[in-house]
């Protein structure tokens, strides 16, 4: 049985909001799901399936990120990855103190996992736990072909283009079936927007949101870091830096996975959630 997923407009104050998938009984732990970045993506696309399954236990809130999807746009565009995070994080905060959240538990995926650990170093006292997914992060760490393929979509933003680059983010390629151009063409309207663009390009400035070994060693929260052996979009390498310098941190590699292991492993990936999680009443 899956819940119901509730969808609605939050604001954030100075007119801005975000807009949000909620599943689940509010008081609840909390699981606050960051997504990826992308041309088109949303939390919707990356988390739908997994709020469905787990909303039966926890509060599952997941937000198009500032500038993504339906949500509030920066107007000017802050320029380069960590000055956008820095803008998009503190609207994620807005959006956790709006809804009354003491304590969550962030679920990030690749850049939605950089997010989280930026979040960890900010507001400590906020975070219970913390799960990364494909998560970049690593100093040092060069972009794939796949990656490179993802940050130069606007170059060339056609349907085949995103369809090329979706069958890249899982490792079986018959995953989408014969319906990877159909799923590519529904991106589409949203890849349209002006704003989308303008966001994806200020993004991938050369000032990366990367976090030093002394850095991670002071993010003292309870961590799983899970990672799809077959990632060609964040390498493997960068879970296995993560997990060695966090120092709370569970490493769960699994096998004949890429970048979306919440789509392609998604069965497992909730199961490995609630193991690490639990049901909310054990001592913190």
């Amino acid at each position: 049985m899956t819940a119901e997923i509730r969808v609605a407009d939050v604001g954030i104050g100075g007119g801005r909001h975000l807009h949000v998938n909620q599943s689940g009984t509010p008081g609840r732990p909390a699981l606050l799901f960051l997504h990826g970045s992308g041309p088109g993506v949303t939390a919707a696309s990356n988390w739908r399936k997994v709020i469905e399954g787990l909303g039966d236990t926890y509060h599952c809130i997941a937000p198009d990120i500032l500038g993504f999807g339906d949500s509030s746009h920066p107007d000017p565009q802050p320029q380069g990855f960590a000055a956008q995070a820095e803008v998009r994080i503190a609207a994620l905060f807005d959006l956790v103190d709006e809804l009354g959240l003491e304590k969550v538990v962030l679920v990030g995926n690749s850049m939605g996992g950089m997010y989280s650990l930026r979040m960890a170093q900010l507001r400590p006292e906020l975070v219970d736990r913390i799960v990364l997914m494909g998560s970049g992060g690593m100093p040092g760490l060069q972009p794939t072909p796949e990656l490179i393929k993802l940050i130069t979509y606007f170059d060339d933003p056609t349907v085949e283009a995103m369809a090329d680059l979706l069958i890249q983010f899982v490792h079986d390629k018959s995953a989408f079936g014969d319906t990877v151009e159909a799923v590519a063409a529904e991106r589409m309207p949203m890849v349209r927007r002006p704003h989308i663009e303008a966001g994806h390009r200020a993004m991938f400035g050369p000032e990366m949101l990367v976090f030093e070994p002394d850095d991670l060693a002071k993010i003292d929260i309870p961590a799983l870091v899970v990672h799809g052996r077959q990632d060609v979009i964040v390498p493997l390498e960068c879970g296995y830096y993560l997990a060695e310098h966090l120092p709370q941190a569970d490493l769960y590699v699994i096998d004949k996975c890429g970048h979306w292991t919440q789509i392609e492993q998604a069965a497992r990936f909730q199961a490995i959630v609630r193991t690490f999680v639990g049901n909310g009443d054990e001592d913190r």
